[in-house]
């Protein structure tokens, strides 16, 4: 069965996604199209702070385009020769967070200097209320905006035409919930109550309920084994 994939295409690396290649071993066609574009902003006020490693207590991380905006400011010969001189070691005698387990350790983090949070214009308030609540001051700053991909819409009515209305379809974030759900709706017409939704997460399952969707299958965890298994459950 034909599986619409609404996402970005894996971070670096090469061969298949792996999100085709567990629904292919489940005997399912996945088909990804792109969903969002991220413009880097704030760079050089990120730069800055990296380099004053003493005016913060941690890092947090919650996304790839996060890390990626460190790895842009740190481009230049001159500022990777500091960086690897000595800045660095400061930052690894510190904390670094990233979504997952490590980030319930937050509550513990009894260091009076802020964490760094460099996030993107779309972001839930659940990770700096949940900190500010436990006394853990944080140094927002939003180093990429997040938009629609500029041929969503097009690559949508394409996929639609060459093959049809999908079996499933699986959202990977609210923001795709967002950009992509009225043109699926204006596509499948009638056979939309047809289609069996998927969520990556909770988070983007709640997206899709408030809109509306039947979601008939959310992975345990965000990973692409688990969604594959929860689809090909759902398409059997």
């Amino acid at each position: 069965m034909h599986v619409l994939l609404l996402k970005e295409p894996r971070e670096g690396g090469s061969g298949p996604d792996p999100y085709i290649k567990e629904l292919a071993s489940r005997g399912h066609k996945a088909t990804l199209i792109p969903v969002l574009s991220f413009t880097f902003v704030s760079l050089n006020t990120l730069s800055d702070k990296l380099f004053q490693p003493e005016q913060h207590g941690g890092l947090i991380f919650t996304s790839p385009r996060a890390v990626e905006a460190v790895k842009m400011c740190l481009e230049d010969d001159e500022r990777t020769e500091q960086w690897n001189k000595d800045i660095k070691d400061k930052w690894n005698a510190k904390s670094i967070y990233v979504v997952g387990k490590a980030t319930a350790a937050l509550g513990e983090d009894t260091n009076i200097l802020p964490l760094l949070f460099p996030c993107g214009s779309i972001k839930r308030e659940v990770l700096p209320t949940a900190l500010r609540e436990n006394g853990v001051p944080l140094d927002t700053l939003m180093v990429y905006q997040t938009a629609q991909h500029p041929d969503l819409e097009k690559n949508l009515k394409n996929y639609f035409t060459e093959q049809g209305v999908p079996a499933s379809i699986a959202f990977f974030s609210p923001s795709g919930v967002k950009f992509c759900l009225e043109t699926v709706r204006r596509l499948s017409g009638e056979q939309l109550k047809q289609i069996k939704f998927a969520a990556i997460g909770p988070t983007t399952a709640d997206a899709m309920t408030a809109e509306g969707l039947s979601v008939s299958c959310s992975a345990d965890k965000p990973t692409a084994e688990h969604l594959a298994t929860g689809i090909a459950k759902a398409l059997q």
